[in-house]
């Protein structure tokens, strides 16, 4: 276990994974993305469910370019069973021997950086989700999608909290549109590859995943807030802060995930994410100052130009669709999630890694 995640949860994700151990049982999982914040995820719980659950192991190859994987990416895979290439995505990988799922987790996801790489945002979520459906569809592999709650973009509000079967609202031109646009595409070719040649896929919409693990470098408001929290800098509210979000602790997100990974029905989409509460940006802040029992500076700032602007004002799943078909639904309250985080940020260095 490296210092950059908790054990505890890793622990809390396995117990609450027991139930569905045989799915895994002896098999072969590839991950794209295996050194990203989900994707040392993945290694940990998958190492430990060999551990201390699995008679026969599950092997694991974990796929990353390293693009935007930081110093928390960068430690070495010394896990047995779990192998680390270094492969983009976007070039074919040729792999041999069995392989029974494909979790593809590849992606740009990060508003400041999918505005710096907007060509390589495209390219991983089109041509790599291809390359993972061909390799899929050649060894009868599940095949999952890490597509985002982006897709929705900006939402009519009767359509908040948003189910699977909205269209959504998405500008196919502005700084966002390369991983908006990007998502639905890769969602279509799921489509494509289940309809036409049987492939079994699901996509995963995740929403607001945030836990130990994230680093200052991914510019997302939780590790902001938990980086200049430490160093006793006022916090920097984008916008007008009466954006509205809901927050998903990484133990719920994980368990989600897994559960769709190994028993989603075959071509179907699935929201992940806590429904409650949906919480304003300056609202995320009085919370925090309650979880902290102190209060807390902050500064209300227009978009800095390496943050596109045009942002949803509203995002909260309804996660009916999961709670009956996959029996997920989430433990974490956003309080004792927050306070975990909060807990293990100021304990680790999350600066410039």
């Amino acid at each position: 276990m490296t210092e950059f995640l908790l054990k505890t949860d890793i622990d809390e994700i396995v117990t609450r994974l027991k139930p569905h151990a045989a799915d895994i049982e002896g098999r072969t999982v590839l991950v794209t993305g295996g050194r990203g914040f989900l994707g040392r995820y993945f290694t940990e719980v998958f190492a430990a469910l060999n551990t201390s659950v699995l008679e026969t192991p599950v092997r694991v190859l974990l796929l990353d370019n390293m693009i935007t994987a930081g110093n928390a990416g960068s430690m070495e895979v010394t896990h047995p069973g779990i192998e680390f290439i270094k492969h983009n995505v976007i070039e074919p990988f040729d792999w041999k021997t069995d392989l029974d799922y494909v979790i593809h987790a590849a992606g740009i996801a990060s508003p400041y950086y999918y505005r710096a790489y907007p060509m390589e945002t495209l390219e991983v979520a089109i041509t790599g989700t291809r390359n993972m459906l061909e390799l899929a569809e050649r060894h009868d592999a599940h095949f999952t999608f890490f597509s985002s709650s982006e897709i929705y973009g900006d939402p009519d509000p009767k359509h908040v909290p948003m189910q699977e079967s909205y269209r959504g609202n998405v500008s196919c031109q502005g700084p966002r549109a390369c991983y908006d646009e990007s998502k639905r595409v890769g969602e279509t070719l799921c489509y494509i590859f289940h309809s036409t040649k049987g492939t079994h896929t699901n996509v995963i919409r995740p929403f607001n995943v945030y836990g130990p693990g994230m680093q200052e470098t991914d510019y997302r408001v939780l590790p902001n807030f938990a980086s200049r929290i430490k160093a006793g800098k006022p916090l920097k509210v984008y916008g007008t802060g009466s954006q509205t979000r809901t927050f998903c602790y990484i133990t719920d997100a994980m368990v989600g995930f897994m559960k769709v990974a190994l028993g989603g029905i075959a071509g179907e989409a699935y929201n992940i994410g806590n429904p409650q509460p949906e919480i304003s940006m300056l609202d995320l802040v009085k919370t925090i100052e309650t979880v902290l029992d102190g209060d807390l500076v902050y500064d209300v700032i227009e978009y800095p130009d390496s943050y596109p602007a045009d942002e949803p004002m509203r995002r909260a799943p309804d996660i009916r669709k999961a709670q009956l078909q996959l029996e997920y639904n989430p433990e974490v309250p956003l309080e004792d999630g927050l306070k975990r985080f909060l807990n293990w940020s100021n304990n680790t260095y999350i600066g410039r890694q």
